[in-house]
Protein backbone atom coordinates (compact mmCIF):
# COMPACT_ATOMS: atom_id res chain seq x y z
CA UNK A 1 0.00 0.00 0.00
CA UNK A 2 1.41 3.38 -0.94
CA UNK A 3 2.05 6.01 1.72
CA UNK A 4 -0.52 8.35 0.16
CA UNK A 5 -3.27 5.72 0.36
CA UNK A 6 -2.34 5.02 3.99
CA UNK A 7 -2.45 8.74 4.83
CA UNK A 8 -5.78 9.25 3.03
CA UNK A 9 -7.23 6.30 4.99
CA UNK A 10 -6.11 7.82 8.29
CA UNK A 11 -7.60 11.21 7.33
CA UNK A 12 -10.92 9.62 6.28
CA UNK A 13 -11.21 7.81 9.62
CA UNK A 14 -10.08 10.91 11.57
CA UNK A 15 -11.45 14.08 9.94
CA UNK A 16 -9.77 17.14 11.40
CA UNK A 17 -6.66 15.21 12.39
CA UNK A 18 -3.56 17.30 13.05
CA UNK A 19 -0.21 16.87 11.32
CA UNK A 20 1.49 15.54 14.47
CA UNK A 21 -1.25 12.96 14.96
CA UNK A 22 -0.70 11.67 11.42
CA UNK A 23 3.04 11.47 12.19
CA UNK A 24 2.24 9.42 15.28
CA UNK A 25 -0.17 7.12 13.40
CA UNK A 26 2.17 6.48 10.45
CA UNK A 27 5.56 6.66 12.13
CA UNK A 28 6.70 9.03 9.37
CA UNK A 29 9.19 11.80 10.07
CA UNK A 30 8.18 15.44 9.66
CA UNK A 31 9.87 15.98 6.28
CA UNK A 32 8.56 12.74 4.76
CA UNK A 33 5.00 13.45 5.89
CA UNK A 34 5.28 17.06 4.65
CA UNK A 35 6.28 15.74 1.22
CA UNK A 36 3.35 13.31 1.04
CA UNK A 37 0.87 15.88 2.43
CA UNK A 38 1.95 18.40 -0.20
CA UNK A 39 1.50 15.79 -2.96
CA UNK A 40 -1.97 14.87 -1.65
CA UNK A 41 -3.01 18.51 -1.50
CA UNK A 42 -1.64 19.30 -4.98
CA UNK A 43 -3.50 16.41 -6.60
CA UNK A 44 -6.73 17.25 -4.75
CA UNK A 45 -6.95 14.04 -2.67
CA UNK A 46 -7.44 15.78 0.70
CA UNK A 47 -8.36 19.19 2.08
CA UNK A 48 -5.82 20.88 4.32
CA UNK A 49 -7.01 23.67 6.60
CA UNK A 50 -4.28 25.96 7.90
CA UNK A 51 -5.66 28.32 10.53
CA UNK A 52 -4.37 30.04 13.65
CA UNK A 53 -1.16 28.08 13.94
CA UNK A 54 -2.62 24.62 13.39
CA UNK A 55 -2.98 22.46 10.32
CA UNK A 56 -5.88 20.03 10.09
CA UNK A 57 -6.56 17.45 7.40
CA UNK A 58 -10.01 16.55 6.06
CA UNK A 59 -11.25 14.03 3.52
CA UNK A 60 -12.94 15.48 0.45
CA UNK A 61 -16.40 14.31 1.56
CA UNK A 62 -16.43 16.58 4.65
CA UNK A 63 -18.15 19.90 3.94
CA UNK A 64 -16.77 23.25 5.12
CA UNK A 65 -19.58 23.54 7.69
CA UNK A 66 -18.82 20.05 9.02
CA UNK A 67 -15.09 20.76 9.20
CA UNK A 68 -15.70 23.85 11.35
CA UNK A 69 -17.87 21.77 13.70
CA UNK A 70 -15.38 18.88 13.82
CA UNK A 71 -12.58 21.29 14.70
CA UNK A 72 -14.69 22.65 17.59
CA UNK A 73 -15.51 19.15 18.79
CA UNK A 74 -11.79 18.30 18.89
CA UNK A 75 -11.16 21.08 21.43
CA UNK A 76 -12.06 20.05 24.97
CA UNK A 77 -13.80 23.18 26.27
CA UNK A 78 -15.72 23.77 23.04
CA UNK A 79 -16.78 20.11 23.01
CA UNK A 80 -18.03 20.38 26.62
CA UNK A 81 -20.06 23.47 25.72
CA UNK A 82 -21.51 21.82 22.62
CA UNK A 83 -22.43 18.63 24.48
CA UNK A 84 -24.04 20.69 27.22
CA UNK A 85 -26.12 22.69 24.73
CA UNK A 86 -27.03 19.49 22.88
CA UNK A 87 -28.57 17.95 26.00
CA UNK A 88 -30.08 21.13 27.48
CA UNK A 89 -32.55 23.83 26.73
CA UNK A 90 -30.99 27.20 25.85
CA UNK A 91 -28.63 28.21 28.67
CA UNK A 92 -27.42 31.52 30.05
CA UNK A 93 -23.72 32.33 30.19
CA UNK A 94 -23.64 31.78 33.97
CA UNK A 95 -25.33 28.38 33.63
CA UNK A 96 -22.73 27.34 31.05
CA UNK A 97 -19.85 28.54 33.26
CA UNK A 98 -21.26 26.65 36.23
CA UNK A 99 -21.75 23.39 34.32
CA UNK A 100 -18.51 23.48 32.31
CA UNK A 101 -16.51 24.33 35.46
CA UNK A 102 -14.11 26.66 33.66
CA UNK A 103 -13.23 30.29 34.34
CA UNK A 104 -15.76 32.77 32.93
CA UNK A 105 -13.04 34.27 30.69
CA UNK A 106 -12.30 30.82 29.22
CA UNK A 107 -15.97 30.09 28.60
CA UNK A 108 -16.44 33.55 27.11
CA UNK A 109 -13.57 33.05 24.66
CA UNK A 110 -14.74 29.66 23.46
CA UNK A 111 -18.42 30.62 23.38
CA UNK A 112 -17.55 33.67 21.26
CA UNK A 113 -15.64 31.40 18.86
CA UNK A 114 -18.65 29.05 18.60
CA UNK A 115 -20.92 32.03 17.88
CA UNK A 116 -18.46 33.42 15.29
CA UNK A 117 -18.35 29.99 13.63
CA UNK A 118 -22.18 30.01 13.53
CA UNK A 119 -22.47 26.80 15.52
CA UNK A 120 -24.08 28.49 18.53
CA UNK A 121 -26.62 31.30 18.42
CA UNK A 122 -27.74 33.86 20.98
CA UNK A 123 -31.28 35.00 21.67
CA UNK A 124 -33.03 36.95 24.38
CA UNK A 125 -35.48 34.97 26.52
CA UNK A 126 -37.21 36.51 29.52
CA UNK A 127 -34.84 39.49 29.36
CA UNK A 128 -31.78 37.19 29.50
CA UNK A 129 -29.24 36.35 26.83
CA UNK A 130 -29.21 32.58 26.23
CA UNK A 131 -27.14 30.33 24.01
CA UNK A 132 -28.37 27.42 21.91
CA UNK A 133 -27.18 25.24 19.03
CA UNK A 134 -27.99 26.55 15.58
CA UNK A 135 -28.19 23.05 14.09
CA UNK A 136 -28.46 20.42 16.85
CA UNK A 137 -29.18 17.66 14.33
CA UNK A 138 -25.88 18.22 12.56
CA UNK A 139 -23.98 18.37 15.87
CA UNK A 140 -25.62 15.10 16.94
CA UNK A 141 -24.88 13.47 13.58
CA UNK A 142 -21.18 14.46 13.63
CA UNK A 143 -20.80 13.27 17.24
CA UNK A 144 -22.47 9.94 16.39
CA UNK A 145 -20.26 9.50 13.34
CA UNK A 146 -16.90 10.45 14.87
CA UNK A 147 -17.27 10.21 18.67
CA UNK A 148 -14.76 7.37 19.23
CA UNK A 149 -12.18 9.27 17.16
CA UNK A 150 -12.76 12.50 19.07
CA UNK A 151 -12.36 10.73 22.41
CA UNK A 152 -9.23 8.96 21.20
CA UNK A 153 -7.66 12.28 20.16
CA UNK A 154 -8.37 13.69 23.61
CA UNK A 155 -6.47 10.75 25.10
CA UNK A 156 -3.48 11.61 22.86
CA UNK A 157 -3.60 15.22 24.01
CA UNK A 158 -3.74 14.08 27.63
CA UNK A 159 -0.80 11.73 27.10
CA UNK A 160 1.22 14.54 25.48
CA UNK A 161 0.48 16.84 28.41
CA UNK A 162 1.32 14.14 30.95
CA UNK A 163 4.60 13.22 29.28
CA UNK A 164 5.69 16.87 29.21
CA UNK A 165 5.40 17.22 33.04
Amino acid sequence: MSREIEIIGIIEKNPGIKFREIMRETGLKNGVLSYHARKLEENGSVKIDRKSGETRFYPLFVTEEESVLITSLRRDTQRYILLLLLESKPLSFNEIVQKVKKAPSTVSTFLAKLVDDEIVEIKIMELKKVYYLKNPDMVHEIIEKYNPVLLERTAYNFADTFSSL
